[in-house]
C-alpha cells in the first residue's frame, strides 16, 4: 500500500490503470484507490459534505488468495438517519443531494456523471422516465458513498489518463427485486456499452461487475486498453465480498509516470462539416474550442453534397472537455450535427528550455524518444513573434537564431 505523501507528489498528471481481472464493483473501486495511497479524509469529507457521513464507511485490511488489499464496506443500519428515512430515492433526489453540497468542483462533476450513467441505462432498461428511476433505501445510501468516495479519491489523483483492462462480468443468473436476472446484469451491460468497454465473462459462475462499478470505470477510463508503458509509483488493491476459487477476488488500481517517449493516451476527436457558414466565423470558433479545452483544433476545405465548398472543422480533447468543446462547437458555428469517437494518440515526452540570441532570451521545446535522445526542437512561435517585432527583424530570423543557439 502506497503512502498518502507518494500519491500526493504523483497525483497530477500521472496515468491510473485498474485491472478487472476479477470483476469491478463500487467498494473495490474504492478500496483500490485508498490502497493505491489517496488520503481516507478525502473521502470521508466528501461523504460529510453530501450528508451521508464519512462515519458510513469502513475500512480495513484483508487477504484475498493471498493478495493483501483494503475493503471498504458501508454501514446502512443507522436508525434515524435522514438518508434512510426517505424509503426509495428518485434519482432526481440523489442528483439535488450531489448537486446542493459543498463539495470541490472535480468531485461534484465526477459523481454526478456517475450517477447519470446508472440512471440512464435504469430508464433505458426499464422505459422509465430518468428523473424516475430510484433507488431502493439501502442501495441508495450505498450507492452514494461508493459513488461519491469514488469519485473524491479520483478528483484527489487527477489523473492524466486512465486505461482498463477488459471487464470480467461473471456469468449464471443474479436474484434481484424484478426476479432472476442474467449476469452481466441489464443496467451493467448498459453502460459498459455507452463507454465503448471491452468485457470478458471472467469465467465465473456469479455476477463479477456492479452497475455501480461498470458506471465508476465508464466515468474515469479513457482508454479501454492494456496497460501502456509506465514507470510504476503506487498500487493498490481492493476487496470483494466473495472469495472466488480460481483467482484473488481484487480489483487492482496501478499509478504510474509514463516511459520517456510514450506518452500514449486517449483523447476525443471532434469533426463537423459545414457549407453554410461566413468564412470570417472559422477563427472564432477554432477560438472557442481552444477555450473550451481543446488541445488541438484544425481548418480542412471539403466538398460537401450536392457539390457544396465546405469546411470541416476538426479538434481534439480529452475527455473532461468533450461537452465543452461540443457546445463551443455548436455555439459559434452553423453546424446542427457533430461526430466524435475515442482515438489514442502518442506524445513524445518534451521539455522547454531557454536560449540566449541577438534577439534576447528565446523559449525553445525539445523532444525526446524512448531512450531520452532529443530528436526534435522547435522554438516556441509567439516568442519569437514578439522578439522580432521589438528588434524589426522577420520571424524566421529569430526562430534560425534560436534553432542556431540550441544546437550550439
Amino acid at each position: 500500500m502506497a503512502s498518502p505523501e507518494s500519491t500526493k507528489r504523483f497525483s497530477r498528471g500521472a496515468h491510473l490503470h485498474f485491472d478487472c481481472t476479477a470483476g469491478a464493483a463500487g467498494d473495490m473501486a474504492v478500496g483500490a484507490l485508498l490502497d493505491l495511497g489517496v488520503p481516507a479524509e478525502v473521502v470521508t469529507d466528501a461523504l460529510d459534505k453530501v450528508g451521508v457521513g464519512g462515519h458510513r464507511l469502513g475500512v480495513r485490511r484483508t487477504v484475498k488468495a493471498g493478495i493483501g488489499a483494503t475493503d471498504v464496506t458501508v454501514d446502512t443500519s443507522a436508525a434515524g438517519d435522514a438518508a434512510k428515512a426517505h424509503g426509495h430515492h428518485p434519482y432526481r433526489d440523489i442528483r439535488a443531494r450531489i448537486e446542493g453540497a459543498d463539495l470541490d468542483a472535480g468531485t461534484r462533476d465526477r459523481a454526478l456523471d456517475i450517477f447519470a450513467r446508472i440512471a440512464r441505462a435504469e430508464a433505458s432498461i426499464h422505459q422509465t422516465n430518468i428523473e424516475d428511476v430510484e433507488f431502493h433505501e439501502v442501495g441508495a445510501i450505498d450507492s452514494i458513498v461508493d459513488v461519491v468516495a469514488a469519485a473524491a479519491a479520483l478528483a484527489h489523483l487527477e489523473p492524466a489518463a486512465v486505461t482498463a483492462t477488459p471487464v470480467a462480468v461473471g456469468h449464471g443468473s443474479v436474484g434481484t427485486s424484478h426476479g432472476r436476472l442474467p449476469v452481466p446484469a441489464p443496467a451493467t451491460v448498459a453502460i459498459l456499452a455507452e463507454a465503448g468497454a471491452v468485457m470478458e465473462g471472467g469465467g465465473a459462475s456469479r455476477e463479477l461487475c456492479t452497475p455501480t462499478g461498470a458506471a465508476i470505470l465508464a466515468s474515469a477510463v479513457t482508454a479501454w486498453a492494456p496497460m501502456p508503458a509506465l514507470v510504476p509509483v503506487a498500487v493498490g488493491y481492493g476487496a470483494g465480498d466473495a472469495d472466488l476459487p480460481d483467482r484473488p477476488n481484487v480489483m487492482r488500481a496501478l499509478l504510474g509516470e509514463p516511459a520517456a517517449g510514450v506518452g500514449q493516451e486517449s483523447v476525443y476527436r471532434i469533426e463537423a462539416g459545414v457549407d453554410d457558414m461566413r468564412p470570417e466565423l472559422a477563427e472564432a470558433a477554432a477560438e472557442a474550442l481552444f477555450s473550451a479545452g481543446a488541445i488541438d483544433v484544425w481548418l480542412t476545405p471539403v466538398i460537401m453534397k450536392k457539390s457544396r465548398p465546405g469546411v470541416q472543422v476538426s479538434a481534439l480533447a480529452p475527455e473532461p472537455r468533450l461537452e465543452p468543446c461540443l457546445s463551443a462547437l455548436f455555439a459559434e458555428t452553423t453546424t446542427i450535427g457533430a461526430r466524435y469517437e475515442r482515438v489514442t494518440r502518442r506524445v513524445l515526452d518534451r521539455r522547454s528550455e531557454m536560449v540566449e540570441t541577438r534577439y534576447g532570451t528565446i523559449p525553445i521545446k525539445i523532444a525526446y524518444a524512448s531512450d531520452g535522445q532529443p530528436i526534435n526542437a522547435a522554438p516556441e512561435y509567439e516568442a519569437c513573434r514578439e522578439a522580432a517585432r521589438g528588434q524589426g527583424v522577420s520571424v524566421k530570423a529569430v526562430m534560425d537564431a534560436a534553432l542556431a543557439a540550441y544546437h550550439r
